[in-house]
């Protein structure tokens, strides 16, 4: 079966302008589960299940919105807990999928919430968090819509600065052409002006400092108390002298603001919080009441759950920005659940996550892959890092299977802390090459097996050591 969506419409010309309709930014229209989880697989390696899951769970948001208009609304996201140790790949999945949909996504650790009545942050504030992404998302995107007017406004500017209009207006009521202003466009066109100083009018705020105090459930009136303070002194300006290149971004930043409607950028951006929004709450065991026995912190974990409940079951949350409804945002829990279960989860919040998937201990064979296969590999990483210092770097393939050795035995030998044990050896690793690059230019250094063996030598012979460095 053929899967048609409609066409997207072209933004209407005029100013303001206004933020083009969602099919023109990355639609998953275009990307089935198969093609999210190869895209996935370009960065993660492994957990195929997970990939699977989340893969699913967004296409059903696309299929959402085109289901019939009576029906829609009943449809609710289906949320997913990931299940699995430190360093597997848990919030690289989250941050990915984000990427690849453009969608707003905030990760927030559940940990830092506390019981509402308890000094703490207000759960509330990660939806007031999703707005504020998306609406520098939605910002960004309509400033990229109107860089071509707001670039010839720029360079209007520049010419005005460069070369300030001399004389009255014409009997037309134009102003005569000045042959001394063309060639300064030309010259500004051709980019041989860059460099050059002058003396511009910024803005300045005279607001005094301060800092505001806010407990739990007191963070958007202390928001919206700073704005309005702010408002009650003037804005002044004063005189910086900037190159032209300078010059030419702030006045870019400038005109596309002026060729922006906030009101529509505003009401594009709630919308798309609340219909494409994914929020990431990770450590979501840390709030789970371990068989809880009626007193203590368990008591306050079981109030967090109980301030978030209503949040993933589907509320209206106040923002600065507008009323923002959750029932349709993208709730992705994680935890590694290593004393408490997901059953010590309150019933009525492990309803609200129907999806559970338990992402796999990563191996030794993994961290081959890991350090190999993704396009942000940390081997590529490191040799692009070092090249700009004209030192060449080769990993061999045994060197590669020596660091994921050292590190797979560090971890059984220590604290598993999964692929960012990688991390830690490849720092301990090339450190004496970090550090005297400078002075190696047009050499290269050959990281075999023999030569990792050597540069971590010390530190795998001694545990102590090992403990402290790795």
């Amino acid at each position: 079966m053929t899967l048609i969506t409609p066409p997207s419409s072209a933004p209407s010309s005029g100013a303001p302008v206004t933020p083009a309709p969602s099919p023109s930014r990355p639609s998953m229209a275009n990307l089935t589960p198969r093609e999210i989880v190869s895209e996935l697989d370009r960065y993660i390696v492994g957990q195929g299940a997970a990939k699977r899951s989340v893969a699913i769970a967004l296409r059903n948001r696309w299929r959402r919105k085109r289901v019939p208009e009576p029906l829609r609304d009943e449809i609710s996201p289906k949320n997913i807990i990931m299940i699995g140790p430190t360093g597997v790949g848990k919030t690289e999945i989250a941050r990915r999928l984000a990427r690849l949909t453009g969608a707003p996504f905030v990760k927030v650790e559940a940990s830092k919430f506390t019981e509402v009545g308890y000094v703490g942050r207000d759960v509330e504030s990660m939806v007031r968090d999703l707005v504020e992404v998306s609406l520098k998302l939605v910002t960004e995107e309509a400033k990229e819509r109107v860089q071509e007017r707001a670039a010839a406004a720029v360079e209007e500017r520049l010419v005005d600065a460069l070369v300030p209009a001399q004389g009255g207006l014409d009997v037309m009521g134009t102003q005569p052409e000045d042959p001394r202003r063309e060639k300064v466009r030309g010259l500004l066109r051709g980019g041989h002006l860059e460099a050059r100083e002058f003396e511009i009018e910024v803005e300045q705020s005279n607001a005094p400092v301060m800092q505001l105090f806010s407990g739990s459930g007191m963070e958007e009136m202390g928001i919206n108390l700073k704005e309005s303070l702010g408002g009650l002194f003037p804005t002044k300006t004063k005189q910086r002298r900037v190159t032209v290149a300078e010059a030419r971004k702030l006045f870019l930043e400038e005109e596309s603001a002026k060729l922006v409607d906030e009101d529509k950028v505003r009401e594009e951006a709630l919308e798309r919080a609340q219909q494409d929004g994914i929020i990431f709450l990770d450590e979501i065991d840390k709030v789970a009441s371990r068989q809880s026995a009626g007193s203590g912190p368990d008591v306050s974990r079981e109030g967090v759950q109980r301030d978030l409940l209503p949040i993933v079951e589907g509320c209206t949350v106040n923002t600065k920005h507008g009323m923002v409804r959750t029932d349709h945002v993208l709730f992705v829990a994680a935890g590694a659940f290593h004393v408490a279960s997901p059953s010590d989860l309150i019933p009525e919040l492990q309803g609200r996550f129907p999806i559970r998937v338990e992402l796999e201990t990563l191996t030794e064979s993994d961290f081959v892959r890991i350090l190999k296969e993704p396009e942000n590999a940390l081997t590529r990483q490191y040799e692009a890092l070092l090249a700009t210092e004209e030192v060449g770097v080769d990993f061999a393939d045994d060197g590669i299977a020596e660091i994921a050795r050292v590190a797979c035995e560090v971890n059984a030998r220590q604290e598993n802390i999964g692929a960012r044990r990688l991390h830690t050896v490849m720092e301990r690793l090339l450190d004496e090459v970090s550090f005297h690059a400078p002075d190696m230019r047009g050499q290269a250094v050959a990281v075999d097996a023999a030569w990792v063996q050597n540069a971590l030598r010390d530190v795998v012979q001694d545990p102590k050591l090992e403990q402290y460095i790795l």
